[in-house]
């Protein structure tokens, strides 16, 4: 091999190369064409390093990535890590603390630094946490604690369902309005409406809820039809604006504060209440939504079923 130490590249004599580059001007990897790019510390990189110069390069060979860091709060790394837990084909992600590494002299760092740093920066930098900075949902994963089960005699159930057919997800979740805990998670994409209704049929077979509420939308509507008059299931459509979504998402945000509310430890809920954010509108109102290219169907569906459960069995009743 041919190593020039001064343009940092080692060329191959099978016509490979390998490259190292520097963040500090991103625009030196423009034009490139990789194989295979790996990105250390990715997360203390500028959002636009990543979409606009190494992704493109990466194109003329439908080459890979990995995406290496320490968190640096919830920025773009982090979209991208929840993406991976979302059990999409494409990516997958990976975490591991410090104290995992096999040598002992790290995994002896890691625990003298418990006492030396603050909470937030051992969580982050120790224990490869992505620390919660501000977002709507506090205390999510100290919720984490209920266990999918089946329905219990003398107690009432409510069901939320939040509709989608190709890019979304359709997402029912049911809660145990007497436990006020989560006790059955079902997400499913790219099937028909009917058997998106069979799902629906099927919960309500098992648990007998008190009440459904399903978004009513273009697609809810048919459903949520055939539900109530061909089944005879207790259904409440519940129609999405801007004020009514911040009602319920309100209220679950309080359940979380007020732990009043025990969620499935699921990947893929965990990361939509953690990505979940707010957009203040010129007019002063808030508008709630999962981050540009992520999905918030897992916590629609939670905000409905938990509205549900409201009615069935208010806190402190």
């Amino acid at each position: 091999a041919d190593v020039s130490r001064v343009e940092r590249v080692v060329q191959f004599q099978g016509g490979g190369f390998l490259g190292i580059y520097s963040m500090d001007n991103e625009d030196s990897i423009r034009g490139e064409a990789f194989h295979l790019v790996i990105v250390d510390e990715a997360a203390r990189i500028p959002e636009g390093a990543w979409t606009d110069a190494i992704m493109p390069t990466l194109a003329d060979y439908d080459g890979r990535a990995i995406l290496i860091s320490t968190p640096n709060g919830k920025n773009w790394f982090w979209k991208e890590w929840i993406k991976g837990r979302e059990g999409r084909a494409d990516i997958m992600s990976w975490q591991a603390p410090t104290a995992d590494n096999p040598n002992p002299r790290i995994r002896r760092a890691a625990e003298l630094a418990k006492d030396r740093v603050s909470e937030r920066t051992y969580q982050q930098e120790w224990l490869a946490q992505f620390v919660d900075d501000g977002s709507i949902f506090r205390n999510v994963q100290a919720a984490a604690t209920a266990q999918e089960q089946g329905p219990v005699d003398g107690h009432t159930y409510v069901m939320g369902c939040d509709w989608g057919k190709y890019n979304d997800y359709t997402v029912l979740t049911v809660i145990d309005a007497t436990t006020h805990q989560v006790v059955c998670f079902d997400r499913f994409n790219q099937i028909d409406y009917h058997l998106q209704l069979g799902r629906v049929k099927v919960l309500a077979d098992r648990y007998q809820p008190d009440v459904i509420v399903a978004e009513k939308n273009a697609m809810g509507d048919p459903i949520i039809e055939q539900l109530f008059y061909e089944h005879g299931l207790p259904v409440q459509p519940f129609v999405t604006t801007n004020a009514s979504k911040a009602k319920i998402i309100d209220s679950l945000s309080l359940a979380f504060e007020r732990s009043s509310l025990a969620i499935l430890n699921h990947p893929v809920l965990i990361g939509e209440l953690q990505a979940y954010e707010a957009q203040r509108l010129p007019g002063g109102l808030l508008r709630y939504s999962a981050p540009d290219g992520m999905h918030d169907d897992a916590v629609i569906s939670l905000a409905l079923a938990w509205h549900a459960a409201q009615w069935a069995n208010p806190v402190g009743q």
